[in-house]
C-alpha cells in the first residue's frame, strides 16, 4: 500500500495534528515529510486520531503508556509487553512505525513522554 493510500484511509479530521493538536506541534512539513513533536504529561490522554503515514520515531523521554483502539479496547500496554514490541522505545532510540489507524494513547507513567517523529509522505 502506498503512502498516499494510507493518507486517505483514515478521515482527515483524525488526522494527529487536527484532532490532537494539544499533543503534536508540526516542526516541518513538504511535500515528502511531516515533522513532528509530541508531548504527553503524566495522567494524560491524547484524543481519538490516527497517524497517516508510516514513520521514524525518536524518543527524546519515555514511560509506560496504553494504547486502545477507537472501541476502547487496549490494542498495547507498555507495563505488560515491555516498549519496543509496542512501536515505543527508549530515550535515545529510534523505531519505525507504520501508519496508525484510529486510536488514544495514555500516558500512565510518572514521566513525560516526548517523541520527534518523521512521516514519510511521499514515496521516493
Amino acid at each position: 500500500m502506498s503512502s498516499s493510500t494510507h493518507a486517505r484511509q483514515w478521515p482527515e479530521h483524525l488526522d494527529a495534528v487536527l484532532a490532537a493538536g494539544r499533543h503534536h506541534r508540526i516542526l516541518l512539513e513538504n511535500q515528502s515529510v511531516r515533522v513532528l513533536e509530541t508531548k504527553i504529561e503524566p495522567g494524560e490522554t491524547v484524543p481519538l486520531h490516527t497517524h497517516r503515514w508510516p514513520a521514524a520515531h525518536y524518543f527524546l523521554a519515555t514511560g509506560d503508556i496504553v494504547r486502545r483502539d477507537e472501541t476502547g479496547a487496549i490494542t498495547f500496554d507498555s507495563r505488560v509487553h515491555g516498549r519496543s514490541r509496542g512501536g515505543s522505545g527508549s530515550a535515545g532510540e529510534a523505531v519505525w512505525s507504520p501508519a496508525l489507524g484510529p486510536h488514544t494513547l495514555e500516558n500512565v507513567g510518572s514521566t513525560l513522554i516526548h517523541v520527534i517523529s518523521v512521516e514519510v509522505k511521499a514515496e521516493g
